[in-house]
């Protein structure tokens, strides 16, 4: 994984270098604006996958099986982590996201009702395996 932390650092020095090229060619504020946000972004993303492969590898005590040049595909085997098997939660939570952007839409009562819908449901999002028959 190592590997995708790199190549998000270099999309955000691609993205800087061409920022800086498009802010000296266009003086445009709104696109120089875009550009910087896609640096940091990518930055972002390449930050975390580098301090999640730096934890992980502290915790395995070597590098991950994908990082290692002499592993075999078997290395690999074994459980990945918990994947939720069915859940209506994420339905509810695009929703409530869509009740709020309507709500800029039509008006500002139905921004405040989609955020309170959205809170409840990112709620029930992150606690679904606390409680009731799935709770482990």
């Amino acid at each position: 994984m190592r590997v995708q932390a790199f190549l998000f650092y270099g999309c955000a020095l691609f993205f800087l270098a061409t920022d800086v090229v498009y802010w000296l060619w266009s003086k445009d504020w709104t696109g120089t604006t875009a550009m910087a946000l896609a640096v940091g972004l990518a930055g972002l993303i390449g930050f975390y996958i580098h301090f999640t492969v730096r934890r992980l590898e502290k915790a395995n005590g070597g590098p991950l099986y994908e990082d290692d040049p002499d592993g075999d595909i078997a290395d690999a085997a074994g459980e990945l982590g918990f994947f939720s098997p069915h859940s209506w939660w994420p339905l509810f939570v695009g929703l409530s996201a869509a009740c709020v952007s309507l709500g800029v839409v039509f008006g500002w009562w139905l921004v405040l009702l989609g955020a309170a819908a959205s809170i409840m449901t990112t709620i029930g999002l992150v606690f679904e395996y606390y409680r009731g028959h799935f709770a482990h």
